[in-house]
């Protein structure tokens, strides 16, 4: 135990700490900027195992943010990559990959079982999609965003409310990375936080970091936090779904154009933008189901938020996600 006596030695932490680290089951969903510094850290401190779930491949534009990865790693899976490292890190830690992007289809074979999630992705789909199944399943989970020279990162679901109590609507406009730009050390520092906390809920640590809100504005140097143990969970929060959970007398509504999707998601879908969609005001059954479709969910929750308004039927949502960087025609 020499390696990790530095940290066994905190109070907080001692041997109890330490055992509860080492038999962690970690799930990270997303391997890029937020989970280098994260990973490093995790690995560091011995946790037992890691699954790393991520569908992408290492591109030139993301080396000046996700250190762990080199020039010579250019178009190998991240899982790969990223594992390669680790396991040189500390090979007393079990690292599995699984080069997918995860959706509502495959959510719960990859929670079920394990201690905490962390959510890395950057993407608002998986962090809801993560945040109900840990909710279903009592999984804590620790989800952390950066974008530009700001970010948050926060501890959720298991014994504190949900993702989507703290954020139950979306905003007006999606923005990226490959949009708007990052600082590395901005994502780094986020990340970092992202493994803190999850540390400090394996070892036990009071305040818990679940129902704990960290935000940071490193533009003006500005950091904040507030607590959220008693926000409400919304009422008829709309649930993302697989393409598979379509059914046969659904209501579906295509909302990518055909420079987006040649194919909409099923033959039988309403193709149509959102602005189309508030214009038309389509009548749908009351014992049908609508589905909403597009790349990242936010056009989806658009429309079924204009539905909402004068339609108290069953809406879902579907992201169909991006493409991974080696099958884009450019970067």
């Amino acid at each position: 135990m020499s390696r990790y006596a530095r940290q066994i030695q905190l109070p907080e932490v001692g041997t109890d700490g330490q055992a509860a680290i080492i038999a962690a089951r970690i799930l990270v969903v997303g391997v890029g900027g937020l989970a280098a510094p994260a990973l490093q850290y995790l690995v560091g401190a011995g946790v037992g195992n890691l699954t790393l779930v991520d569908h992408d491949v290492v591109t030139r534009t993301n080396l000046h943010r996700q250190t762990l990865f080199r020039e010579a790693d250019i178009g190998a899976p991240k899982t790969h990559a990223a594992a390669s490292v680790l396991r040189a890190l500390n090979a007393d830690c079990k690292v599995a990959q699984v080069d997918m992007q995860l959706d509502p289809a495959n959510v719960r074979a990859l929670v079920d079982g394990k201690t905490l999630v962390l959510d890395c992705a950057d993407s608002f789909a998986v962090s809801y999609t993560l945040s109900d199944m840990c909710v279903e399943l009592g999984v804590p989970l620790f989800s952390a965003s950066a974008l530009g020279f700001t970010g948050y990162a926060g501890g959720f679901c298991g014994s504190s409310p949900s993702l989507r109590a703290v954020f139950p609507d979306l905003p007006d406009r999606s923005a990226t990375c490959t949009q708007i730009g990052v600082m590395g050390p901005v994502v780094g520092m986020i990340g970092t936080v992202q493994a803190q906390m999850a540390l400090a809920y394996l070892i036990g640590q009071s305040p818990s970091p679940l129902g704990q809100m960290m935000s940071f504005d490193m533009r003006n140097f500005r950091a904040s936090g507030f607590r959220f143990d008693d926000a409400p969970e919304p009422e008829n929060a709309f649930a993302f779904i697989a393409p598979n959970d379509i059914r046969v007398s659904d209501l579906v509504v295509e909302l990518r154009d055909t420079a987006e999707a040649a194919d909409p998601v099923t033959p039988s879908a309403h193709r149509m933008t959102v602005s189309e969609f508030q214009q038309h005001r389509l009548c749908v059954a009351t014992d049908k189901r609508a589905v909403f479709v597009c790349r990242s969910g936010l056009r989806a929750w658009q429309a079924a938020t204009q539905l909402r308004s004068y339609w108290a039927g069953e809406i879902s949502l579907i992201s169909m996600g991006d493409t991974p960087s080696h099958q884009r025609q450019h970067e």
